[in-house]
């Protein structure tokens, strides 16, 4: 297929229509609702569930940051418009705070009544200050004189102090203090250190005061309490002269949204770095307090931040678990998953007994390569080509897009090898990558500083396309070597993150991302492409085709049908021909792990659509868009994959790239995959026609059913080693 990638104008406009679509805001609320119900699994490892809590809790931290935030930002510009289920932005808020209301009480729930006594019975308590022993607490005390007290700043509030600025996610404790002289009572905050861990170990405070080694302590036995127990614990010795009447821990979300005008920024580099000294300073979205926090502090609360009274969330204490991680991570094998470590694809071994990579750049002579990972590690695979090619004297030149990468990433020091090796290095380095904004202005810097050639990609498009090109001299002229992929270029990530990855020599998909680095870094905006579809212009156009050749098909009396796995899937133009697809008979099964805005299972409209979500251990991270019935043949079934979700952003604001795998084992490693995951015999939440979603995790005679995870990570296990015994 021959497109072009030109700037995109705006998408068809779709009437909004409740019974056409989803509210996607709701539907991103049940998909952390999902996270939550793993959490209240007592199946699951039980720190595993503690990690859940976790993540329920991070993931709505973003979304009140991001999701809410834009959304009011709208309202107050009066630029919002109806959502394409047919609510008001108005009524759309009052949803999410009901729904966000019910999540945040059930998640306490959980971790109150449920998580922190079964931690308790392994011997791991998350205890209050006046739970601890005397000895504990003399032990902490110490602790807080030498480390803790030293950092914290009281801030009073009266005629000479101003209320003082509550950063975004910062906890905090509203102190009430009174003078022991004059009887008046005034309020105070103090900032809980975000440096310091969220929950103290204290058995390692031990250890550290008294000089005993941790090594005799109990392995099975930890205790831990919140850090702003130990400060308000103290609050006297901050507070010296005066009578400490109450306290209570809250907590503020604000906008952190970035709004970056390209089009007038000179340098985007300085405009971002503006940009985000400016988001600390965003608007607020979100309140929580203790639920047992007095009216008097509350209304002051209340008045001093600005929220309306539907903007505060009342939860029992402690309040931010996104500490619970430090809990999860625990040395504690028995109380989670089984140990996992990738290994290293067949394809990629330089011999029978080993499982290191041997010469890659020769084996992708040898075989296109289809990588899965984690289940094939990324350091022994796309990490070691990288490696390799900045190594190579043969090699002349390295391009790759650069969008969420790790601290001291292997990735960055293989570019800046190459480039102090000599060779031609351009990074594109995607600079409003959410939350990533500083940590890809520090490593656009230092690759700017190795000679590199940084640039930011398109102005008004986020490059989020996941690409490296190699560009090798041979005996037989230059050979172009290629990488494209579903997840970031992180090997942090990547063992976490469920992704596919192609590696290639194939001459046609290293004409195609020839041009598309050359469109990124210079101007060709009349580019085509022979093996890519391309975002902003024809990826849309590229994946309606091939729905339409679909639907074809059925007309025609002939198998058909449509398999979709992605991250979300909001879109109105491609669900109106998924609708279309399921009205001429086209079996549609998607597979989506976060937002869903189709509505499966409505008789006239999608009776023929299925909507399933799959979430576990590593996070369901790759897009793959399979074309065709098991009955065709593998090579003229079309099978995509890249980086694109199916939303208006990766649609139309950003430069994402799919590719066509041509090899037809791959695509039926795939189908393989797809249908393992749709299959009624795995573990999988579904999708109802009222837009509800069902976890159906055990069989009829209540056994549980089969992990997807677990049965691709034995998989491919087996074929591994198949390839080691031949």
């Amino acid at each position: 297929m021959t497109v072009a990638i030109e700037p995109a104008g705006r998408p068809q406009s779709t009437e909004p229509d409740p019974e056409r679509f989803l509210d996607r805001e709701t539907s991103w609320l049940q998909f952390n609702e999902r996270v939550l119900e793993l959490a209240e699994d007592p199946a699951l490892p039980l720190l595993e569930r503690a990690r859940f809590l976790a993540i329920f809790a991070s993931n709505l931290d973003e979304f009140f940051m991001v999701r809410v935030a834009g959304l009011k930002r709208r309202i107050a510009t009066g630029i919002a418009v109806r959502s394409a289920a047919g609510m008001e932005p108005r009524d759309v808020l009052d949803q999410i705070s009901m729904l966000a209301q019910e999540l945040m009480q059930r998640h306490a729930r959980a971790f109150q009544d449920d998580v922190r006594p079964a931690l308790a019975s392994e011997g791991i308590t998350v205890v209050r200050w006046d739970e601890l022993s005397t000895v504990e607490q003399e032990r902490l005390q110490e602790m807080f004189r030498e480390q803790i007290f030293p950092v914290l700043t009281p801030l009073a509030v009266d005629p000479a102090h101003p209320f003082p600025y509550i950063s975004g996610l910062s906890l905090n404790l509203a102190v009430v203090v009174r003078n022991t002289k004059t009887l008046k009572e005034h309020f105070a905050r103090v900032k809980v250190p975000p440096l310091l861990p969220r929950f103290i170990a204290v058995e390692d405070v031990g250890a550290s005061v008294t000089g005993v080694d941790p090594a005799l302590a109990d392995p099975y036995k930890s205790r831990f309490v919140p850090l702003e127990d130990v400060i308000a614990a103290h609050l006297d010795q901050l507070f010296p002269g005066m009578d400490v009447i109450t306290h209570h821990s809250f907590r503020v979300t604000r906008n952190e949204d970035l709004e970056v005008e390209e089009d007038d920024a000179e340098n985007l580099l300085q405009a971002l770095e503006k940009e985000l000294m400016r988001r600390r300073f965003g608007p607020p979205v979100r309140l929580e307090v203790d639920d047992d926090t007095d009216d008097h502090v509350m209304d002051l609360l209340v008045r001093e931040l600005g929220v309306s009274e539907s903007e505060v969330y009342r939860l029992p204490a402690p309040l931010d678990l996104t500490g619970l991680n430090l809990v999860a991570d625990l040395t504690r094998s028995e109380l989670r998953y089984p140990s996992f470590v990738g290994g290293t694809h067949r394809d990629l071994t330089e011999g029978i007994e080993t499982s290191k990579p041997g010469d890659i750049l020769a084996a992708m002579r040898t075989r296109d390569v289809l990588l899965h990972h984690p289940y094939d590690s990324f350091s022994t695979s796309v990490q070691a080509f990288l490696e390799q090619a900045a190594a190579d004297p043969r090699v002349l030149a390295i391009k790759q897009t650069l969008y969420r990468t790790s601290g001291d990433s292997p990735i960055v020091d293989a570019l800046i090898d190459a480039a102090e090796a000599g060779k031609q290095v351009l990074a594109i380095v995607e600079l409003k990558a959410r939350f990533d904004e500083q940590a890809n202005i520090t490593w656009a810097r230092k690759l700017e500083q190795a000679g590199v050639h940084v640039v930011y990609g398109m102005v008004g498009l986020k490059t989020h396309a996941k690409l490296a090109l190699v560009v090798r001299q041979e005996a037989d002229g230059l050979r172009r070597y290629c990488h494209i992929g579903t997840g970031n270029y992180n090997p942090k990530t990547a063992r976490l993150y469920e992704d596919l990855g192609l590696l290639t020599t194939d001459p046609k998909v290293g004409e195609d991302l020839t041009r598309l680095f050359n469109q990124l870094s210079g101007y060709a905006p009349r580019t085509r492409f022979k093996r890519l579809l391309v975002a902003p212009r024809s990826l849309r156009l590229g994946l309606i085709e091939q729905i339409e050749g679909e639907i074809a098909h059925a007309e025609a009396g002939r198998p058909a049908s449509i398999s979709i796995k992605l991250n979300s899937i909001v879109d109105e133009q491609l669900i109106e021909a998924l609708y279309r697809a399921s009205g001429a008979g086209v079996p549609v099964d998607v597979l989506v792990r976060g937002i869903c805005a189709i509505r499966p299972g409505v008789p006239g409209l999608s009776e023929n659509i299925r909507v399933r979500s799959v979430l576990g251990r590593f996070l369901e991270h790759s897009r793959v868009f399979m074309f065709g019935p098991p009955e065709r043949e593998p090579e003229e079934t079309a099978c995509w994959i890249g980086s694109a979700d199916m939303m208006h952003r990766n649609l139309d604001r950003r430069v994402e790239a799919l590719v066509r795998l041509e090899n037809p084992q791959h695509v039926g490693e795939l189908r393989t995959l797809l249908e393992t995951a749709m299959s009624d015999e795995t573990s999988s939440f579904h999708l109802g026609a009222d837009g509800t979603w069902t976890r159906h995790h055990l069989d009829d005679a209540g056994a549980p059913l089969q992990d997807l995870q677990t049965v691709v990570a034995e998989r491919l296990g087996r074929q591994r080693r198949r390839a080691r015994r031949r």
